[in-house]
């Protein structure tokens, strides 16, 4: 078994296009709640294999040679899991909330690699 690292990704084309701004605050807040009773049940039917439920992301701080500075990307949150392979983890994500209802674009899942010694 290895773990997989999937970072939810999620653009203002992504948002736009879910018609998400267009809802009334009512529908915003019934479709918020299905959505996070959705990704509950997830969680439940994966709670076996999550390592790390994760969080969402805020904002970013690019550190370079340069020095410190804003940065903008389209990560919006994380999750560890353990899997048999690459393509095991990333059937856990077909479906997912975070596009299914939520305005999210996509869920990428690569494999924690170990640290070289």
């Amino acid at each position: 078994m290895k773990n997989y690292l999937a970072v939810y990704i999620g653009s203002e084309a992504s948002f736009e296009a879910s018609g998400w701004n267009a809802l009334s605050e009512a529908e915003r807040k019934q479709r918020e709640n299905a959505g996070m009773q959705a990704w509950g049940q997830w969680v439940a039917q994966h709670q076996s294999a999550i390592v790390d439920a994760g969080t969402p992301l805020g904002k970013t701080l690019r550190i370079s040679s340069n020095g410190i500075e804003g940065a903008r990307n389209q990560l919006t949150a994380y999750t560890v899991v353990r899997a048999e392979s690459h393509e095991a983890a990333a059937n856990m994500f077909e479906g997912h909330p975070h596009f299914a209802i939520f305005p999210g674009e996509s869920i990428e899942v690569m494999e924690c690699l170990p640290m070289p010694r």
